[in-house]
């Protein structure tokens, strides 16, 4: 057996609200959508999929008061992501900073609250 990938589902309660969040805001794109329900967003060469949902998400606040986190995001350059997402209104939970383990990493959430790190391996 081969795996070619893994793919994660984040839910929401505004399917609309959370596709533009990752596209105008975050800088995603729009991979495909089913329906009214469902849609994938293209991170890189990742995807991951959205889900509306009619209640909250209830590990958003575990994540949060844990320090988890629902996505973790690599990127080439922290503080220039950092920067191309506060130009676009995204506010930081934490700024860019080094880590213990070598990264350099800085923490968003989306529009329904769930935990985004991003991360540059050095």
């Amino acid at each position: 057996m081969k795996i070619s990938g893994v793919i994660t589902q984040l839910r929401t309660t505004d399917l609309e609200g959370s596709i533009r969040f990752y596209t105008a805001q975050a800088g995603m794109e729009l991979a495909f959508r089913h329906q009214d329900f469902y849609a994938g967003i293209r991170a890189g060469n990742q995807v991951f999929h959205l889900k509306h949902v009619d209640e909250p998400d209830p590990s958003i606040a575990y994540t949060r008061e844990g320090e988890h986190f629902h996505l973790y995001l690599e990127t080439d350059d922290a503080v220039a992501t950092a920067e191309a997402l506060k130009a676009r209104g995204v506010n930081l939970v934490k700024d860019v900073h080094k880590t213990p383990w070598g990264t350099r990493e800085f923490v968003i959430e989306d529009d329904q609250g769930h935990t985004l790190y991003f991360g540059e391996t050095r």
